[in-house]
């Protein structure tokens, strides 16, 4: 990877990125972990370098194939989420790889993630710049992000970078004692939902939180 894109210049350079921080600070993302995790993580470098110049507006951008790169705000508000509300973080679950960007947020946060894509282009792309980038304790699936990854479960959290319809059950299944699942949901109208297991039983409570926009999530794979 070349050591000046690495580095970033110009409107991809760390005083760019700072000024990021400062407006998702101002947006309301209070967890210094998450800032600093986000301060120190290349996002231009997980974009097609046309739009690398636009890396570190809070706005999603297009990668291919129907998806996005999720705006920063957003990968902010559901990691801060995720660590105010799981009781433990050794072992999670991403359904949606994407670009990697929210892989790379996660990653520097738990012990163990398990992420899973449906289009095998963006899975590889984003498997190659992680490794590149020192991320190696990450596991990459290509299959039907609705159903998770139940071998490698159960995890203490999920993180869904799409949104159904309806929250999946085989999501809630995979979700340890006390797990929490956090996810868009909705078809016209989507909101941010936190899905918590009541210790190990079969009850969940849901907290609908804000509404939001993302990508369906969409049922087989592509190749």
């Amino acid at each position: 990877m070349d050591r000046l894109r690495h580095e970033g210049l110009g409107m991809t350079s760390q005083r760019t990125r700072n000024r990021l921080i400062q407006r998702l600070r101002e947006e309301g993302i209070s967890n210094e972990e998450v800032l600093d995790v986000m301060a120190s993580t290349p996002r231009h470098l997980l974009l097609d370098e046309a739009l690398a110049i636009r890396a570190y507006e809070d706005t999603a951008l297009p990668i291919g194939y129907g998806q996005t790169i999720s705006q920063p705000y957003i990968v902010a508000r559901m990691t801060e989420l995720l660590l105010s509300r799981a009781k433990s973080l050794h072992r999670v679950l991403e359904v949606g790889t994407g670009s990697g960007y929210q892989t790379a947020i996660l990653s520097r946060l738990v012990e163990q993630l398990y992420s899973v894509e449906r289009v095998q282009p963006l899975l590889e792309k984003a498997r190659k710049c992680l490794t590149e980038l020192g991320h190696h304790n990450i596991e990459y699936k290509l299959s039907n992000g609705g159903f998770g990854w139940p071998e490698k479960g159960p995890y203490d959290a999920i993180l869904a970078a799409a949104a159904p319809a309806v929250v999946p059950d085989e999501l809630r299944q995979q979700l340890a004692p006390n797990g929490v699942l956090v996810i868009p949901v909705g078809s016209e109208q989507q909101y941010l939902t936190m899905v918590t297991r009541r210790q190990d039983s079969d009850q969940f409570d849901v907290e609908k939180l804000e509404a939001v926009r993302f990508v369906p999530l969409l049922s087989g794979v592509v190749r």
